[in-house]
């Protein structure tokens, strides 16, 4: 992934030195297991750490000759070694290393990510007691319906957030395996104690059964759950964009002192940040189809699966990494506007209270059918002739002969329908 778009700590775990660490961290493992079970001599594994500096210059070097990434590392070792060289590696094959190796920097890249959640799950809690009851018009099809809060708004996004925490918990989960289990898989050079102690020392779980790889399935599983995740962080962000809109103006993205928005517009204040979220949130999921496409590879194995993992491994981290860090700031900087959210609630005159109107003349005698063509063609009229929808009901001759006026104007409180907030916020944050 592009500098741009990359924090230090989480693109550290995908750089050269941290890989060929866990490849020698896993030889090393397989060592000592080896010397447990007298397969090889005892001082081997000791020898290794003594010995043993990662190189990767000199590791380069000799894979550009072999034209191999796993023999040009054990031959690096090896030229340290000694005679004891002979024994790293025995009965191991590439996959061993690399599979074990490629699931570690998965789980080391989750913590990160499982830290960023945490953040922003943080956030969204406080922002969203904050503006509990913080009143604003809820939208279907971006047209107006009847009130929420903002408060509710932050809290359906908490609880997605928490979904997607424990999701990532699953799909880490998942790809948690190691596999020692050599060629093709079926331990006929390794004993298969080997691999209970090196995932055991790497606090793995052992593969149940590996065709010489690791089973693609866990790893699709495991990008489709960044995949959801990104498309939270994009839902996040496009109501941001939504509600900064010049004519709605609820929400806006803080904006620096001498930030400057636009090159020909000096007026201009873009909502940037999630807009940048949205492109962000479609790479992310566009790592979802070649993950999925490497479930199916020929036989036992071929190496069709290694290019496309070199690639969605760091970049989707990576990606999603950078992503929840500036949705994090993006939350807790925010402007928000109560009084504008107000106003724009009060546009339509009323004509958000139609349905509790509609449930009101069904106690009174109309039926759901009729009460409904008597609020529909009253709240026609107060749109066409903008006037408030009271006054036009006000008028309605069958609404006169049941409902008294200071019943109709109890059926336009704005409190009604914030009454069930508190049991949603402790189903939510209980």
């Amino acid at each position: 992934m592009i500098e741009r778009y990359s924090r230090k700590e989480i693109k550290n775990i995908w750089n050269e030195e941290n890989k060929y660490k866990i490849w020698l961290d896993i030889e090393i493992a397989a060592a000592q297991a080896m010397e447990k079970l007298k397969i090889i001599p005892k001082g081997v594994s000791v020898k290794i750490k003594k010995k043993v500096k990662i190189n990767v210059k000199r590791i380069h070097k000799i894979e550009n000759k072999v034209q191999h990434d796993v023999i040009a590392f054990l031959t690096s070792i090896t030229e340290k070694m000694g005679q004891e060289g002979k024994f790293i590696h025995k009965g191991m094959t590439s996959s061993d290393i690399l599979d074990t190796c490629f699931n570690l920097q998965l789980v080391q890249a989750s913590k990160i990510i499982n830290k960023d959640i945490d953040e922003i799950l943080k956030i969204l809690k406080k922002k969203s007691f904050k503006y509990k009851k913080t009143i604003c018009i809820g939208r279907s099809h971006g047209i107006h319906a009847e009130p929420t809060t903002f408060g509710l708004k932050l809290a359906s996004f908490y609880e997605e957030f928490k979904r997607n925490k424990k999701r990532l918990q699953s799909a880490v989960n998942e790809i948690s395996t190691c596999a020692i289990s050599g060629a093709v898989g079926t331990f006929a050079n390794v004993d298969h104690r080997v691999e209970s102690y090196v995932a055991k020392k790497l606090h793995l779980k052992v593969e149940p059964i590996s065709s010489q790889i690791i089973p693609r399935d866990r790893h699709a599983y495991y990008f489709s759950v960044l995949a959801i995740i990104a498309g939270s962080i994009e839902r996040v962000a496009t109501e941001i964009r939504n509600l900064q809109k010049t004519e709605l103006q609820e929400v806006e993205e803080y904006f620096k002192k001498n930030q400057k928005g636009s090159s020909a517009m000096p007026h201009k204040k873009n909502p940037i940040l999630s807009e940048n979220l949205t492109g962000l949130a479609r790479m992310v999921r566009s790592y979802v189809i070649p993950a999925l496409e490497n479930i199916s590879l020929w036989h036992e194995r071929d190496i069709s699966h290694s290019s496309v993992e070199r690639n969605i491994g760091p970049d989707a981290t990576i990606t999603l990494d950078f992503a929840l860090s500036r949705l994090k700031n993006i939350l807790e900087n925010m402007n928000v506007y109560p009084k504008k959210m107000l106003k724009n609630l009060n546009i339509t005159n009323g004509l958000i209270f139609s349905q509790r109107v509609m449930l009101e003349l069904t106690k009174h005698g109309f039926s759901r059918e009729k009460a409904y063509s008597i609020v529909q063609k009253n709240a026609q009229n107060a749109w066409k002739k903008n006037i408030p929808f009271y006054e036009s009901l006000n008028k309605e001759k069958l609404i006169n002969k049941k409902i008294s006026n200071s019943e109709l104007i109890k059926m336009f409180d704005i409190n009604y329908h914030t009454k069930k907030i508190d049991i949603i916020f402790r189903r939510v944050f209980k």
